[in-house]
């Protein structure tokens, strides 16, 4: 009898800056502010390893181009949205089990570096409410 392995691999991108319109103040609704973002992605990699293929992993180049085009094009009012938004967005590959998302909004708080929300979440986080 086999058992699914959960997966303990992870594919890391770090300190991805962009920029989008996020905020609540009518001042942050104006212009682009910066965020920058920790995406970490729960997936099996030993395909990959074995393969040394890319169709066997997370193609992180294409992640970063969807994530960009996301965030980018984005105007959440909230940093908590936005990063829940990212991991709905790469829960979209059926092999990413768990996605941890940092997103940073530097200079949010005067006197602090940045303000940041950490999430993670998993696919049965975007399931639709059952039927009542």
């Amino acid at each position: 009898m086999g058992h699914r392995r959960v997966a303990v691999d992870r594919i890391i991108i770090e300190d991805l800056f962009l920029r989008c319109i996020v905020g609540v103040n009518p001042e942050e609704r104006i212009k682009q502010q910066d965020v920058n973002l920790r995406i970490v992605l729960h997936a099996d990699l030993r395909q990959a390893g074995r393969t040394d293929d890319i169709e066997d992993t997370i193609n992180y180049k294409a992640v970063k181009v969807a994530v960009r085009e996301l965030v980018e094009g984005s105007s959440f009012q909230l940093i908590e949205t936005l990063a829940h938004e990212v991991a709905r967005l790469c829960l979209g590959d059926p092999r990413v089990e768990q996605a941890d998302i940092r997103l940073e909004k530097p200079g949010a708080l005067r006197f602090a570096r940045t303000v940041a929300v950490d999430i993670s979440r998993t696919r049965v986080d975007f399931a639709e409410p059952p039927a009542t």
